[in-house]
């Protein structure tokens, strides 16, 4: 475990390298050459206009202005400037609810702290056992921890005291912010603008029918059960089409780069091998080859376009259905629609932007094995990646290394040397291995099938924040990998396992403290300077880009990566709510976490960040859910320390916690969660009828037609994506080519719940 001065120095390395980031930021983003780098958002906007139209040359690239050099730091203020109400118009009710979540870190954790320090410290630290107990090791960090407080000692009472307070508190912030955020959601819900979604469910597992086509036979049951059916968008599997249009547009790129390069010398025609990633084969010119390549497949593609068109079975037993009113699609959404509940299942739509159509086309059978398949997998990926974190943690220490290299035995030796490994070089191994991670939880997250952006992130979050638990949290508490954990978990009583987790709890602070500020202040200064986006606008600005629209195009705004980012946030929350009351001193760095990452992520929501969708906040049960566990097991492994330290007395008394904790969360479900999963028909019926006061002669079906076609056919959208539109209102009748079953129902097996249509 390392020592304060261990702390200090992994701390001096941090905050140099938070500052180093800060300056560089706010050096670059005052240079005009990169204005679109950092306030991309203003631009797709329409509302920033570039400095480089200066007369004056340099001043195209350099900033000359010496006064912006003075106010360097004047991005903070105006990040905290814009009111919440504006934030929401600015950038979404999403980007404004997920800074929320920083800001309730603050609310919750500040005061803790406070009580934390003032109280359990001074208790830890005056009670010296860990002195008067020779045969033990131990530093300053142990000494401000629960580890200085004897066995059976009545100063146990207060961590229990401060335990029953820091529950209560948590109950209290998290109830407000439900009840807040629920509100938030409500109103926004309420005042937005028109959306198609507004109007629009998405229904899986069309039945098939023998007289009728997909589209007809939507058109038919629609048309028949719900009065205010509007007109449908049936889907295609277009997934071969899709990437036919992504690889001739990669294609069209490489033929504007060896253009432009042409371009810029004349004398000398391009050339480019025709290998794997050219670096074999033959050598052909660039823009030929290229122009060739895209005729190729600009062929391909209006074949595969036939195909779908005139086959049947390229259209998918999943339809978008719309309605003549938002309660019109409430009440078709939130009902069930057939005596057999595996059919015609019907559920909001998304927006047309978080919709991810390459899982539109996976037959709904095989949602329930692929889901069982990635479950089975992350059960194993969690476990196994245990293994190389556990060997290069093991490597990352002063005895790893001295038993790999002793050689290197007299360096390691040297104060700061040791204090630079035990310090600052776990915390930045463990950072490494975790970069892949999210990329391959999206990857499972979308073979499972889940058909929105939104949905995709939020299970992305459910699997990121399961192996952070697993893995670094318990992973870094218990010595050993994964596989001696789960061994000797088996081995032992279920009531023992508390206890073994318990008592490595306060061993480990040092470590996390370590983690917090490689991960939350140098981590997050990283994200403000965009290295990356920085570097890839540059390089397209020199080789793609040829007027302003190129330009704009490449920008990278980037959004906020709620699979990734909302999991780490809960981590924090883990480690506030274990260490609040074994070690307060953990606290403080916590704080500065969520300080800083609030005012760098308002900064970049506000001026970078432009969202791919917005869900209307509905990830936040998940947030309140995850903090919820991390109470639970904060409560837990609490009650298993103490029973280490032979104080039986607190145990029916540290029970009651989680019951409480659990029950408390049931309460808040009950209470708010149904405003994140259902729309109030009253709220319904007030917008449809203001709608119609206020737009009278809304023509609802024109601006309907083309929301949901697939992003690869709204080129041809008059032969291709055209809405089928209701039957005629004045017909009681509704038109269909079924022949008539009456007297043989056995004909289709489907007729039982299709008979009225007949």
């Amino acid at each position: 475990m390392g020592s304060l001065s261990d702390i200090g120095l992994a701390a001096g390395i941090n905050i140099l390298s938070a500052i180093g980031f800060l300056l560089a930021f706010a050096f670059l983003r005052l240079q005009p050459i990169n204005d679109r780098v950092y306030f991309p958002k203003w631009y797709l906007k329409g509302t920033r206009s570039s400095p480089r139209h200066s007369s004056n040359v340099v001043s195209k690239f350099v900033n000359l202005d010496c006064g912006t050099y003075l106010r360097f730091l004047n991005w903070m203020p105006a990040a905290l400037k814009m009111p919440e109400p504006e934030l929401i118009r600015h950038a979404g009710l999403d980007s404004a609810v997920y800074v929320r979540i920083y800001w309730l870190g603050l609310k919750l954790f500040v005061p803790i702290a406070m009580l934390g320090l003032s109280v359990l410290v001074p208790v830890n630290w005056t009670s010296e056992t860990l002195e008067k107990t020779k045969a033990l090791t131990f530093n300053d960090i142990d000494k401000l921890s629960i580890s200085n407080v004897g066995k059976g000692s009545d100063r146990l009472w207060a961590h229990l005291t401060i335990a029953y307070a820091i529950t209560f508190w948590t109950f209290c912030v998290l109830y407000r912010e439900y009840k807040v955020v629920a509100s938030m959601r409500l109103n926004f819900l309420a005042l937005e603008e028109r959306r198609p979604d507004q109007f629009t469910v998405m229904v899986r597992n069309v039945p098939p029918d023998p007289d009728e086509s997909v589209s007809e036979h939507v058109q038919h049951f629609f048309s028949v059960n719900h009065r205010d059916y509007l007109s449908h968008q049936v889907v295609y599997n277009a997934n071969k089409l899709a990437n036919i249009v992504d690889k001739k547009k990669s294609l069209q790129n490489w033929l504007v780069y060896y253009e432009n390069k042409h371009a810029r010398n004349s004398e000398k025609r391009p050339t480019v091998k025709t290998g794997f990633w050219g670096l074999w084969g033959k050598r052909v010119d660039a823009i030929d080859y290229y122009k060739n390549e895209i005729e190729k497949l600009s062929i391909e593609e209006e074949s595969e376009r036939q195909i779908i068109m005139n086959d049947q079975k390229a259209i998918m037993p999943v339809a978008f259905v719309s309605f003549k009113s938002r309660w019109g699609a409430a009440v078709c959404a939130q009902t069930q629609q057939s005596s057999n509940p595996t059919i015609w299942l019907t559920d909001w739509a998304p927006e047309p932007r978080d919709v991810y159509w390459p899982n539109l086309s996976i037959p709904f059978f095989e949602l329930t094995i692929r889901r069982l398949i990635m479950a089975v997998a992350l059960f194993f990926l969690t476990f196994f990646f245990m293994i190389p974190i556990a060997f290069v943690q093991s490597l990352a220490n002063i005895e790893g290394i001295e038993r790999v290299a002793p050689f290197l035995r007299p360096l390691i030796e040297k104060k700061v040397v040791k204090s630079f490994i035990q310090g600052f070089l776990p915390g930045i191994v463990l950072k490494i291995f975790l970069i892949l991670l999210p990329t391959i939880l999206m990857t499972m997250s979308k073979i499972e099938g889940h058909t929105s952006l939104s949905g995709l992130n939020r299970k992305s979050a459910a699997k990121y924040y399961l192996f952070l638990f697993v893995n670094v949290f318990l992973g870094s508490v218990i010595t050993g990998t994964a596989f001696q954990q789960l061994n000797s978990f088996i081995h032992q009583s279920a009531n023992t396992i508390p206890e073994t987790i318990g008592e490595s709890i306060p061993m480990k602070a040092s470590f996390f403290i370590t983690f917090i500020m490689v991960d939350g202040w140098a981590g997050i200064a990283a994200e403000i300077l965009r290295l990356k986006p920085l570097i890839m606008f540059h390089l397209k600005n020199s080789f793609l880009v040829k007027t302003d629209q190129d330009r704009e195009q490449a920008m990278d705004p980037g959004s906020l990566d709620f699979a990734s980012s909302e999991p780490r946030i809960q981590l924090y929350f883990l480690l506030g709510l274990v260490y609040a009351v074994v070690t307060p001193i953990l606290l403080p760095f916590i704080i500065v976490f969520f300080g800083f990452s609030y005012l760098v992520f308002r900064h970049q929501i506000i001026n970078v960040y432009n969202q791919q969708y917005e869900s209307g906040a509905q990830f936040w049960p998940d947030v309140h859910r995850r903090i919820i566990i991390a109470l639970v097991v904060s409560q837990i492994l609490l009650m298993g320390l103490l029973s280490t330290k032979h104080a039986a007395n607190s145990t029916p008394l540290i029970l009651v916690l989680p019951v409480l904790t659990i029950w408390f969360h049931i309460f808040c479900k009950n209470r708010f969660e149904p405003a994140f999963v259902k729309f109030p028909l009253q709220d319904a019926v007030v917008k449809d009828t203001l709608e119609r006061a206020t737009e009278p002669n809304l023509d609802l079906r024109a601006y309907l037609k083309e929301a949901y076609i697939h992003p690869v056919f709204y080129c041809e959208a008059q032969s291709f994506g055209s809405m089928e539109e209701d039957v005629e209102e004045k017909n009681p009748l509704v038109p269909t080519k079924r022949t008539s079953r009456r007297g043989s129902p056995s004909n289709s097996k489907h007729a039982s719940e299709l008979g009225t249509h007949s």
